[in-house]
């Protein structure tokens, strides 16, 4: 796979872009729907909900905290993650005018 080169697009772009790869994977937002449905939710929780290993459930985990979708706190032995309400409202300032630029009549091709 080639590089991409990120200098060439603008910041929202590229926010964007990283927004949408954090979520292009469909345990992601199964994940994303039940933290968005709990309020808040304990990685073990995930586990027995979703039926995937404890590091495969860490390492969605860290994709979403990284770009700022998740945040945590630390409980005992245990993360408890909820949604970043300012992140989520970001994306979907972003999201919400992308996806309005489809013209409404006719056909796009």
């Amino acid at each position: 796979m080639g590089i991409t080169k990120t200098e060439l697009f603008n910041k929202r772009q590229n926010k964007i872009a990283s927004y949408a790869k954090a979520l292009g994977h469909p345990a992601r937002i199964a994940i994303l729907e039940s933290i968005l449905k709990r309020k808040a939710c304990i990685c073990g929780d995930l586990v027995e909900e979703l039926g995937l290993a404890q590091a495969t459930i860490s390492q969605h985990l860290k994709a979403l905290k990284d770009v700022g979708i998740l945040q945590g706190t630390v409980e005992g032995p245990s993360i408890c993650y909820c949604i970043d309400k300012k992140t989520w409202e970001e994306i979907g300032d972003y999201f919400g005018p992308l996806l309005s630029l489809l013209p409404e009549s006719g056909n796009s091709c």
